[in-house]
């Protein structure tokens, strides 16, 4: 093959070649042995043109001048030369797949293997092949050299075939089945609105009866829960189902003031802008609010002492307060947390002997600390400056005490030393200060200002609040409103709300299509309790397939930062107690569980073949 002249490579298909060289042999009227025999190299037919690939090996020259020839087309050029046949089959060894050769396959099939060539049958075959071979030399002198060079093409391709299929065979799923994940991990930030998406429908949460919605709040009010199916062939049509819905939408707020809403209080002053606010000029009327307020505030504080309310959330124009009762979160005891804070703030409730920590911020130092020693001199790190300077000046606070006004004179002591104190002018005391607590105050507002109260502190934390004025605006459209109090259940001054729900079915592009998606929003303050409940109630309705897109309120999300360790028998004692707080048993087991999720919040949340998947 690689000796035959007149050989040019071409663009067209093997099949291509071979049809038009037929094709144009026979419109010679002559086969090719005849115009070899009778020497001449261009035997036609009128009309037709000839075929004359160039110049025959020992015949005459081509009249009318040699062929021009591509000078690249050479036939070690192309993709199927024969060194490259011959390195491809050095290099493979078939034997590696576990399989036969595909050539020593081939010629078994087709009775040409060494195993077969005693056999009668074999040599009956090379005999017929031999006097055929005598009786039409020309034809196999043209086409079967033709056909050998594409005959390697066809045996490479089903070798990478052969290779292909083992490699999937080797890379095929395991046996061993993915991990299922049936609880996603607490999370204690409050969600403005939950969307939930699935493919199959929502209307069971539609034009729910009136009987439906009394049985509903009666098992809220009685703290009871009914058990649900597993599997639920027609949701419109389950009892337990309908009548659980408004039970996981139920929630206790104070106060309440159907014109205006309370939640969100942080950014929120467009709610407020137009809306009537009698009190806000009113002395008499505000010290009303806030006396109701505070009687509130004691009730749930009580309640949640003595393990009958789990948690609640204060929301003021400023911060946000989250309360727990010993048990959750992985805490024995009382823990509060508030975000954002100042440095006003935390010097006052210094003043009010209020111990608490800054978990965020220490937990910074601590990684900072165990990559210091391990950094080169050279490296920079990514945290900013200005917050690094923050923490530095913070965890001195804590250290303060009379030695600073010491340091005021004793800085300068070397100027006296010196004999140049009078010609160099000193900064004032103010100044000094200043300067100190300028890097202190840039912690203010962020993340990192997270301060966590824990034990009877948390006690003192309720008597300083119940007299901080800053905790309600004094000018703007929120003045002389008390804090918003959110609980899962009833407290002394609450108003029961309940959470907005709607089922809408829109169609989502998939692909070049559109697919029907089921959608339903709730829109409202939602609290962890909620948003476990609601899932509770589609895993079997949905048959364990829907998304939730999670919308929280930002200054919350650092509510998941976890805090010191408990011993696990005093854990244990205050989860027990925790039976009569009025939670689904299941929702009770999630919430006492740490949040693995740090200072993030979910965002995303999935079910598939009952099993979660999360991104925060």
């Amino acid at each position: 093959m690689s000796e035959q002249a007149g050989y040019s490579p071409s663009f067209k298909r093997p099949s291509d070649i071979l049809r038009l060289r037929r094709k144009r042999a026979r419109s010679e009227g002559v086969g090719s042995g005849a115009r070899n025999a009778s020497g001449s190299p261009a035997l036609s037919v009128p009309g037709v043109r000839p075929f004359s690939p160039g110049s025959q090996p020992g015949g005459p020259p081509r009249p009318g001048g040699v062929k021009r020839r591509n000078p690249f087309a050479n036939l070690e050029n192309t993709y199927n030369s024969p060194k490259k046949r011959a390195l491809a089959r050095s290099e493979g060894n078939p034997d590696s797949l576990g399989c036969k050769p595909l050539i020593d396959a081939e010629r078994e099939n087709q009775g040409d293997h060494p195993a077969r060539r005693d056999t009668p049958l074999f040599t009956e075959r090379l005999l017929h092949a031999e006097k055929r071979s005598q009786l039409e030399p020309s034809k196999k002198e043209v086409f079967v050299s033709d056909d050998s060079l594409f005959e390697d093409d066809l045996l490479a391709d089903e070798k990478i075939s052969a290779q292909i299929s083992t490699d999937l065979r080797c890379c095929g799923p395991t046996d061993t089945a993915p991990p299922v994940c049936e609880e996603y991990p607490a999370d204690w930030s409050l969600k403005t609105r939950l969307l939930f998406t699935s493919p199959l429908s929502f209307c069971w949460a539609e034009q729910l009866k009136a009987q439906e919605e009394a049985q509903g709040l009666s098992q809220h009010c009685r703290a009871t829960h009914l058990p649900l199916p597993q599997n639920i062939q027609d949701p419109r049509c389950s009892p337990a189902l309908r009548c659980s819905l408004p039970q996981a939408l139920q929630l206790w707020q104070h106060p309440s003031l159907p014109w205006l809403p309370l939640f969100p209080r942080m950014g929120s002053q467009r709610g407020f802008s137009g809306k009537s606010t009698p009190w806000a000029n009113d002395p008499a009327l505000q010290q009303s609010l806030m006396s109701e307020w505070s009687v509130s505030f004691t009730s749930l504080y009580s309640l949640l002492k003595a393990q009958l309310c789990p948690y609640f959330y204060l929301c003021s124009h400023q911060l946000t307060a989250l309360f727990r009762a010993p048990g959750l979160g992985g805490a024995d005891s009382i823990t509060a947390v508030l975000s954002p804070t100042t440095r006003g703030l935390r010097e006052a409730m210094r003043a009010e002997g209020i111990e608490f920590t800054l978990p965020l911020l220490e937990e910074k130092k601590k990684c900072r600390d165990q990559s210091s020693p391990q950094s080169q001199p050279g490296e920079h790190t990514t945290e900013p400056k200005e917050l690094r300077m923050a923490e530095d000046e913070e965890e001195e606070a804590y250290g303060e005490d009379d030695d600073d006004d010491d340091d005021e004179d004793g800085g300068f002591s070397w100027l006296k030393e010196m004999g140049v104190q009078d010609k160099i002018k000193k900064p004032d005391s103010i100044s000094i200060k200043l300067h100190k607590e300028h890097r202190e105050v840039r912690l203010d507002r962020r993340p990192e200002s997270l301060v966590l109260v824990r034990g009877s502190d948390s006690f003192t934390l309720l008597n300083f609040l119940l007299g901080c004025k800053s905790l309600v605006a004094s000018a703007g459209p929120q003045a002389g409103l008390p804090p918003t109090l959110l609980a899962p259940t009833a407290f002394r001054g609450a108003t029961l709300h309940t959470l907005k729900a709607r089922s809408v079915k829109v169609k989502t592009r998939v692909g070049a299509g559109f697919q029907d998606v089921s959608s339903l929003e709730v829109t409202g303050p939602v609290m962890p309790h909620a948003l476990h409940a609601l899932t509770l109630l589609l895993r079997p309705a949905q048959r364990g397939a829907f998304s939730t897109t999670l919308y929280p309120h930002e200054p919350t999300a650092v509510f998941n930062t976890p805090g010191p360790d408990a011993e696990q028998h005093a854990q244990d004692v205050a989860v027990r107690g925790l039976g009569g707080c009025g939670l689904h048993p299941s929702t009770l087991r999630q919430l006492v569980q740490p949040s693995p999720l740090e200072q993030r919040a979910l965002r995303h949340l999935h079910m598939k073949d009952y099993s979660y998947t999360w991104s925060s």
